[in-house]
């Protein structure tokens, strides 16, 4: 099929409706009784925290497109305007279905396992007592009721808030007047009964909650004294918080940041969420006042924002949650000699969460204390509070040596964390940078300069996941930790592309985007085109979606190639097509870890290229940002990627989704005769059953203050 049929809309999945797929899968998760009843809740969760993100990211660029008249179609042909509807009709439907849930089947399991989550109405008269108390002495001091009419504007709604909109008469006059309320977020959602009524003597597996803005609503007549309170309704906005910086045109990006930062609170609104009773009088005031269209408006049958499902995931309810597990050392790290020494024998592999992340964070601590490291390098996009990787860097800039930090305030959500470390580098004396204009340096290395007896040295960690020792626990991630003389070199040839000025167009052995992923990608795939059926490609990534791309394997089916694909999230490319992508299939993979690693594999012909790195697939990734991907070399290394990561991975019967032709997902476990015969990939690889006997010895814990 020529290149120009290869563009036909029809042959590519949209990336919006994907990614909402995705989330299907993260609700479907919710549904497994296989997991643990807080492990449920915690899907739920999850759930409701991506939706918030996919709203002031995804949804509010589309709405921006359409209120600045763009039509311009990506390649499977929808235009923003026509990607909104199907977005509304499919967040709806799934909205119900997650209500439902909550409501028909989580709660009651919940009353089951002794977790009583009650509304207001339900509570004993000592109940409502205690409670009132503790409103009181709580939550009224922190209150404040905004009223709106011609003497009083339309107050500010802060983003992803609850609020009650309330309607107040005055018995004098008879007038009624609209007020807003504001659920302080700095008191807990879930209000536990158990330490209010210590009189009930509840056993300790029994715990009760209500819901704060219920308890608000009870007690309105003491935020309108002498008013009579006639209707009070939650509800809740997302704002649009995708910031854009003009960065050519900043004097000092940190700044420009911290300014970006501020306005992201009053970005326009995307979202209204509101009670399913609230009359359509009320709900007018607040559609005309945040300037929302009825599409902007979704109806919930049951509490907004099932995000605060975390505060019960939090219980100390062991039985009710996945079993505990302590990461292990490989069996490498094991040895007393010092990280140094191990490395100048052999690489070293990472599989986190399954293998401890206390490697790396000791690595960067033994650089900073060892007096014969000169320099140590490293880039830092998110890494969480109280990172310990942030507090070596800036020891080793105590004990002389030169330090130098890329900072990348420009990830999304972690602006405000990533500012802070970076001025207290900077106060330490450490060389902060903020990375290149128009880009988002995305990559993970770590480059420590080591002066020894036979010279100078280079230590290389090099990963798919970011330096955060709390991620590091939940997402799969790969690291590689070398002292490979040329990966140095590339190493430190990047960072100078990073901190000074170089066009940098080629590396020995780093793929680098903007400067040369593309090209290779594409080579390697039409390399594998070249060998026809023969040809073979295993790719394991977040989110394929670059057209070109897809194109290239298009071709590569169309010639006989053999293609895997494990796709975690969104996915453009429709496999099955008869005569354009019957040779390509697609797994998806959901469960207790978040899948977050990125392994492309080329075969070759037994001449197999493998590579690993942070960058996916996505015109982004590609053309906008920052990424590396690194060589695997080493045979044993190159042996446990292949057969006890990939392989591994598609052979999961137990959390894979096969993706039709269609868009659709489906579970791999529908279409097995015998499912008590299911293959887990996380559980296997979390059970420790790798060829090189990982688990032999007794697992090494993260220690308590990593």
């Amino acid at each position: 099929m020529s290149e120009t049929n290869l563009r036909d809309p029809k042959l590519y999945i949209n990336r919006e409706l994907s990614a909402l797929a995705f989330n299907r899968r993260v609700l479907n998760e919710a549904y497994d009784d296989r997991h643990p009843l807080l492990e449920q809740v915690k899907f739920l969760a999850i759930f409701s925290g991506n939706m918030d993100e996919f709203f002031m990211v995804r949804v509010s660029g589309l709405k921006q497109q359409v209120l600045l008249g763009i039509t311009d179609r990506p390649a499977d042909g929808l235009t923003p305007r026509e990607q909104l509807v199907s977005i509304h009709e499919a967040v709806t439907s799934m909205q119900a279905q997650k209500m439902d849930y909550w409501r028909d089947h989580v709660k009651e399991a919940l009353v089951g396992a002794g977790i009583h989550i009650l509304d207001y109405a339900e509570l004993k008269r000592r109940q409502k007592q205690k409670v009132k108390g503790y409103f009181e002495r709580e939550i009224f001091p922190v209150l404040t009721p905004l009223l709106f009419d011609p003497g009083h504007p339309f107050p500010h709604i802060s983003n992803l808030s609850i609020n009650l909109a309330v309607v107040v008469r005055d018995p004098a006059s008879g007038d009624s007047h609209f007020a807003r309320v504001k659920v302080a977020s700095t008191l807990p959602r879930l209000i536990p009964l158990n330490p209010l009524d210590p009189e009930e003597l509840l056993p300790p597996s029994v715990q009760k909650f209500v819901w704060i803005e219920q308890v608000i609503a009870a007690n309105l007549d003491r935020l309108f004294p002498g008013m009579e309170i006639e209707e009070a309704y939650p509800f809740r906005i997302t704002r649009n918080t995708d910031m854009e910086i003009q960065e050519d045109e900043a004097d000092d990006l940190l700044l420009t940041i911290e300014e970006s930062l501020r306005r992201r609170h009053f970005g326009f609104v995307v979202r209204l969420e509101v009670d399913q009773s609230m009359p359509e009088e009320i709900l007018e005031i607040l559609m005309s006042n945040l300037q929302v269209g009825s599409f902007d408006v979704y109806r919930i049958d049951g509490p907004l924002d099932l995000n605060t499902l975390w505060q019960l995931h939090q219980l100390e309810r062991p039985q009710l949650k996945d079993p505990v597990f302590q990461p292990v050392l490989p069996p490498p790290l094991r040895s007393e000699d010092s990280i140094f020494k191990i490395l100048k024998r052999q690489d070293v592999l990472l599989h986190h969460p399954y293998d401890s992340f206390l490697p790396v964070v000791d690595f960067v601590r033994t650089a900073a204390d060892d007096p014969n490291v000169l320099a140590i390098k490293q880039t830092l996009y998110r890494v969480g509070p109280n990172p310990p990787i942030v507090q070596a860097l800036m020891r080793a800039r105590e004990n002389g040596k030169q330090v130098s930090a890329l900072v990348e305030l420009k990830a999304r959500f972690d602006e405000e964390s990533n500012i802070g470390w970076a001025r207290a580098l900077e106060r330490a004396g450490v060389h902060v940078v903020y990375g290149l204009i128009g880009l988002k340096t995305h990559c993970k290395v770590c480059l420590v300069v080591r002066r020894e007896r036979d010279g100078i040295h280079r230590y290389v960690h090099l990963s798919t996941g970011n330096y955060n020792t709390i991620t590091a626990r939940m997402y799969t991630d790969i690291g590689l930790m070398t002292c490979d003389d040329e990966i140095g070199a590339d190493a430190s040839e990047l960072f100078n592309y990073l901190t000074g000025f170089s066009k940098q167009d080629n590396y020995r052995k780093f793929l680098v985007a903007p400067v040369n992923f593309r090209k290779h990608m594409l080579e390697f795939i039409e390399r594998e085109i070249a060998h026809g059926d023969k040809g073979r490609i295993i790719i394991k990534l977040n989110s394929l979606v670059d057209a070109k791309i897809i194109a290239a394997l298009y071709r590569a089916s169309q010639a006989g190639v053999q293609i895997d694909l494990n796709v975690r999230g969104i996915c453009c490319l429709r496999p099955g097509i008869e005569g354009i992508s019957d040779n390509i299939r697609v797994l998806s993979i959901v469960g207790r870890f978040l899948e977050h690693s990125r392994i492309y594999y080329f075969h070759n012909l037994g001449k197999a290229d493998l590579y690993v790195g942070s960058g996916d697939l996505m015109p982004r990734n590609i053309d906008r940002r920052v990424e590396v991907l690194f060589p695997i070399e080493d045979p044993i290394l190159r042996t446990e990627i292949l057969e006890n990561i990939l392989e591994v991975y598609l052979k999961d019967t137990e959390k894979g989704h096969i993706l039709d032709a269609d868009g659709t997902y489906k579970p791999v476990k529908e279409g097995m005769e015998n499912q008590g015969d299911l293959f887990g990939s996380q559980e296997w690889l979390l059970n420790g059953r790798i060829t090189l006997q990982r688990a032999v010895e007794e697992p090494v814990a993260l220690s308590d203050n990593v």
